[in-house]
C-alpha cells in the first residue's frame, strides 16, 4: 500500500483528495495547509488529516491539526504538490529533495530555467512511459493537457500534418473562486507559455503556434485549433471518428456554450461539477481546403486530476499505460461520463 500526501488544499488539492480517497491501492496521509483559513476546518470536516508547516504550528492553534508537513512527508512515498504557482520549486528545494521523496508538481511551475522543478512535463497521451519511476515530474496545466489530448491522436493518425495554429480563449477564474472579480475586458497574453510547454512533450520541432486571450467567465476554456495538411483536409466526420473511443474526449453536437456543459455536469453527480475531460463541439468542426478547424472546451482544473492519477501510477507503481488507464477509469468513470455527455448533447435526428 503506497502512501500519498497532497501539499495544498485549493482548486487542485481539494479535487485530488476527493478521488484519491476512493483508490484502494493507496493510503492518503493527509493534506498540507499553509494558511490558517476556513479551508482548514473544511478539510477536517471532510475527514482529512491536516498538516501545517512546522514553523507555523502556533498560527493554527484554533484548529485540530494532525502535525507538521515535515512529519507527514516522513511517512509518505510520494507528494502531490498542489501549492500556488512558484511555491512548488521552493518546496522541492526545502522539503522534497532533502527528504528524497518523489513529487508531482502542477502547471504553475516550470520545466525550464533556474527554477525548474523537473526535466519532464507530463502528458499521459504523449509521454507516459517517460515518467516511469521518475522522482520529480511536472503535470501540464489544463490548457497544455487539453492540447495534447487533441494533437497526439491526430499525429498518430495522419503523417501529412503541416501546421497547428491554436487560439486559447481562457477563463478568468475557477468556479469556486468567487472572491476573484471578473474584469470587464478581453485580456491579451503576450508570448503565452502554453506552446513552449506543449513542445516539451511533442518535440521542439512541432509546427505549433499558440496565441491566448482571457475572457471574463468561469465556465471553462475554449480552444480554436486550425490544423493544416499537405493536401486536401479530411472530412469532419473522419476527425470525429478518431476520438470516438478516446478516453477523456467527448463529442458534443448541441451545446450552445461552455455553460451548457457545466450546467449539465451539475445534474450528473460529478465531483465539483467537473467533467474531467475536453469536449469537441462537433457542429463547429469545418473542413476548408487543406485545413480542419476544431473547437473544443477544456474542463480547466478538472482535466488535470485524472492526469495526476495516471502520473502517480507511472512514478510509484511503474505500471504499463493500458493498466494505469484502466485503474484510473475504475476511479473516475470517464467512459460513463463521456457517454452521458454525448447522449445529452447528441446530434439531432430529423
Amino acid at each position: 500500500m503506497k502512501k500519498i500526501f497532497v501539499n495544498g488544499y485549493g482548486s487542485i488539492g481539494s479535487r485530488l483528495v476527493s478521488f484519491l480517497k476512493d483508490d484502494p491501492e493507496i493510503t492518503l496521509v493527509g493534506v498540507g495547509k499553509h494558511t490558517p483559513d476556513p479551508r482548514v476546518r473544511h478539510a477536517i470536516l471532510q475527514g482529512l488529516d491536516v498538516y501545517v508547516p512546522e514553523s507555523k504550528m502556533n498560527a493554527f492553534s484554533d484548529y485540530d491539526v494532525s502535525g507538521s508537513i515535515e512529519s507527514a512527508l516522513d511517512k509518505s512515498d510520494l507528494v502531490i504538490d498542489a501549492s500556488p504557482g512558484g511555491y512548488g520549486y521552493q518546496n522541492k528545494k526545502n522539503l522534497y529533495e532533502p527528504k528524497n521523496i518523489r513529487a508531482i508538481y502542477q502547471g504553475g511551475e516550470s520545466v525550464t530555467g533556474a527554477e525548474s522543478v523537473s526535466d519532464l512535463l507530463f502528458n499521459s497521451r504523449s509521454n507516459y512511459d517517460d515518467a516511469l519511476a521518475k522522482y520529480h515530474v511536472m503535470q501540464g496545466s489544463c490548457n497544455v493537457t487539453g492540447m495534447g489530448k487533441i494533437l497526439e491522436p491526430l499525429r498518430e493518425r495522419f503523417d501529412n500534418l503541416v501546421r497547428f495554429d491554436v487560439t486559447l480563449i481562457r477563463r478568468w477564474a475557477d468556479i469556486e473562486q468567487t472572491q476573484k472579480e471578473l474584469t470587464d475586458t478581453i485580456e491579451m497574453t503576450q508570448s503565452p507559455h502554453h506552446g513552449d510547454d506543449v513542445k516539451m512533450y511533442l518535440g521542439q520541432d512541432a509546427p505549433l503556434y499558440v496565441r491566448a486571450i482571457k475572457v471574463p467567465t468561469r465556465q471553462m476554456h475554449l480552444h480554436i485549433m486550425d490544423i493544416r495538411f499537405d493536401s486536401t483536409a479530411p472530412r469532419p466526420s473522419e476527425i470525429h471518428d478518431i476520438f470516438a473511443d478516446e478516453s477523456g474526449v467527448a463529442i458534443l453536437w448541441t451545446a450552445k456554450g461552455t455553460k451548457d456543459v457545466r450546467d449539465y455536469a451539475k445534474t450528473m453527480g460529478f465531483n465539483f461539477t467537473d467533467t474531467n475531460m475536453i469536449h469537441i463541439h462537433a457542429n463547429m468542426t469545418a473542413s476548408i481546403g487543406d485545413t480542419i478547424q476544431i473547437m473544443y472546451s477544456d474542463d480547466q482544473t478538472g482535466i488535470v486530476i485524472p492526469e495526476n492519477h495516471l502520473l502517480m501510477q507511472a512514478m510509484l507503481f511503474e505500471r504499463p499505460y493500458a493498466k494505469a488507464l484502466a485503474h484510473t477509469e475504475s476511479i473516475f468513470h470517464m467512459k460513463e461520463k463521456k457517454l452521458k455527455l454525448e447522449e445529452h448533447f447528441a446530434k439531432s435526428v430529423l
